[in-house]
């Protein structure tokens, strides 16, 4: 089976067919059916010789067997056991391709390299898209890269500038630097969704101290505790610090005692933490 015939719908079936297998909503089984996503995809991953690509829910292998000629190796992480038989046989015929079973959110810290650098490539199961990203972008050992196909909405969400951030925004943008590399229309699936994707590119990709980390995801999740709230009292509210203390350090990082969480840029978060960490 090659990446060509998975864009057919009446290959999908037979497939799902033979392994007694129907699209499951709840493992957000919607198959990518357009040779133009998955080019786009591998375009923006940059899939070298050497490089270990990591993938979480290949599903029927549309974007696996696209990376398999490109990358040293591929490590797909799929948690539909009915599919065990069809990814064995895969798997028996080609030594560059390891699939664990399981769910991904549990199985993929124990296979996260210690050393070796590696790219995550993958169309994300959407439910679990936002967890996904914190544990690669929060691993001991992140990846090089991330490029991910996401719901549309999340995508915007997480390339928010100030004025429109959010706790995702912030988080993604203060751990790597997102982009959005090409709009994919919910006619690119089967069975179709109800809601438009996105192809996300997560670059620089920087481990940071835990401690840190730590620090500044406590303000800024404080921070957005409560949107309609002016910042300066979610973070008394949330941190238990004097009023003083807080107007004094928004005052000295942007300027404005009165601004809200989703105004601030991913500096300007940073520069509070230290203020307030002082």
């Amino acid at each position: 089976m090659d990446t060509v015939s998975l864009y057919n719908i009446q290959n999908i079936k037979h497939i799902l067919n033979t392994h007694n297998l129907t699209p499951s909503k709840h493992f957000g089984q919607n198959y990518l059916i357009s040779s133009r996503a998955i080019d786009a995809i591998c375009a923006a991953a940059d899939i070298q010789k050497e490089d270990c690509v990591f993938e979480v829910g290949p599903g029927l292998g549309v974007l696996t067997f696209a990376l398999l000629p490109r990358a040293k190796n591929v490590v797909s992480f799929e948690i539909e056991k009915k599919l065990q038989p069809y990814w064995d046989q895969k798997e028996s015929t080609c030594n560059t391709l390891s699939v664990i079973w399981g769910n991904a959110l549990k199985t993929v810290p124990e296979h996260i390299p210690k050393k070796e650098t590696y790219k995550v490539v993958a169309n994300l199961p959407y439910q679990i898209t936002s967890q996904i990203l914190r544990l690669f972008l929060e691993a001991e050992h992140p990846p090089e890269k991330m490029v991910v196909m996401v719901q549309k909405e999340v995508a915007d969400r997480i390339c928010a500038v100030p004025g429109n951030m959010s706790l995702l925004s912030v988080a993604v943008q203060y751990l790597g630097t997102p982009k959005i590399i090409t709009k994919v229309p919910r006619t690119a699936f089967w069975p179709e969704p109800k809601v438009d994707s996105a192809v996300l590119a997560i670059t620089h990709i920087e481990k940071k101290d835990v401690k840190e980390r730590d620090v500044f995801f406590r303000i800024v999740k404080a921070g957005f505790s409560s949107k309609r709230k002016q910042l300066w009292h979610n973070l008394v509210n949330g941190l238990h610090i004097a009023p003083e203390q807080v107007k004094e350090c928004l005052q000295e990082v942007t300027g404005n005692t009165k601004i809200r969480a989703q105004e601030l840029s991913i500096a300007q978060w940073k520069q509070l933490a230290v203020c307030l960490g002082k």
